[in-house]
């Protein structure tokens, strides 16, 4: 069998945020029973979705889905404000399963709103996370850039009263060069405290740079609709990888592109279960002679608390 040596990335997979998140819908339908409704997917990944779903979750993705009288969980993504006061008015039983680093950007943001400074968010249009966070102020009043062009066309009420946020799970590099471009626009920018994008997304591309340069191909486990997956793959190939591919689990792996190579990184996405990147790994076994190499850039050992409802007796 042909030598193979994968270098695993650590930190990798699950971050506080998802595991915090899959929590609740598992502790809400032990509290509550099932059905529970969950409004988007819980954390952006199939296998986790389809075992929630197994369990006795619904997946929707608008609240008019839900009926009145089930509980509904909000997804780790956030929700703009009108999703839970729609909920409040229907008096509905919910849960909010926003990731609290997410929370976090939302409280930013209207605390800069409130100081009548006109905000700009960082993100990816359409992407569940950027929608929550723009829906916690009224229209118009957060103005969406996604790249270092988008900033020199964004047209604002007042360039000496503005602030920005970011996505959480953005590219760390690419983002420096938009905040770059928005400060050199608008000298009087307000920026966060601390950088919005999380912790796990930054040690997660961390990572990746540390064994992208050794690789021959770089395996990202993740969902083809996790932006911080896609951004791992990115982060490869700009830091020396050419061949990086995100799989969803080891039956996407094309073993006919991996011809003649002796080096593999592997990471995972911050919401993959530890369980599909050992089948990735398993699958490497089956074809190759693997040692397996990890290399750990960071240690992580952040948890959050589940929302105070669930902890409490029905």
């Amino acid at each position: 069998m042909t030598k193979l040596t994968l270098y695993l990335a650590a930190p990798r997979g699950f971050c506080a945020g998802v595991d915090r998140a899959i929590k609740i819908v598992e502790m809400a339908i032990e509290k509550w029973g099932a059905p529970v409704y969950v409004r988007h997917e819980i954390v952006h990944n199939k296998f986790v979705v389809d075992g929630l779903r197994d369990k006795g979750a619904i997946f929707v993705e608008e609240l008019e889905d839900c009926p009145d009288d089930r509980p509904v969980i909000f997804s780790a993504h956030g929700v703009p404000k009108s999703v839970p006061a729609a909920a409040q008015a229907r008096e509905m039983v919910f849960v909010d399963a926003t990731c609290p680093l997410v929370s976090k950007v939302h409280i930013e943001a209207q605390r800069h709103a409130d100081a009548g400074l006109q905000m700009i968010m960082i993100g990816h249009d359409g992407h569940p996370e950027t929608v929550g966070t723009m829906g916690q102020l009224p229209e118009g009043e957060v103005l969406l850039v996604e790249t270092v062009e988008d900033v020199a066309t964004v047209e604002v009420r007042d360039p000496d009263r503005l602030a920005f946020v970011t996505q959480t799970t953005l590219s760390v590099d690419d983002t420096k060069g938009i905040v770059a471009a928005l400060s050199d626009r608008f000298p009087k920018i307000v920026g966060p405290h601390k950088e919005d994008i999380c912790y796990a997304t930054t040690n997660r591309q961390e990572s990746v740079k540390a064994i992208a340069p050794h690789c021959d191909a770089l395996l990202v486990v993740g969902a083809p609709n996790s932006s911080n997956s896609k951004r791992l793959v990115e982060v490869a190939r700009k830091n020396g990888c050419d061949y990086a591919q995100l799989v969803q689990r080891a039956t996407d792996i094309d073993w006919r592109a991996l011809e003649g190579i002796s080096s593999v990184g592997i990471t995972a996405g911050a919401s993959a279960p530890e369980v599909l990147i050992n089948e990735v790994i398993d699958a490497f076994k089956a074809h190759y002679d693997v040692t397996v190499e990890q290399v750990e850039t960071a240690q992580e050992n952040i948890e959050f608390k589940v929302p105070r409802v669930l902890r409490v007796p029905a």
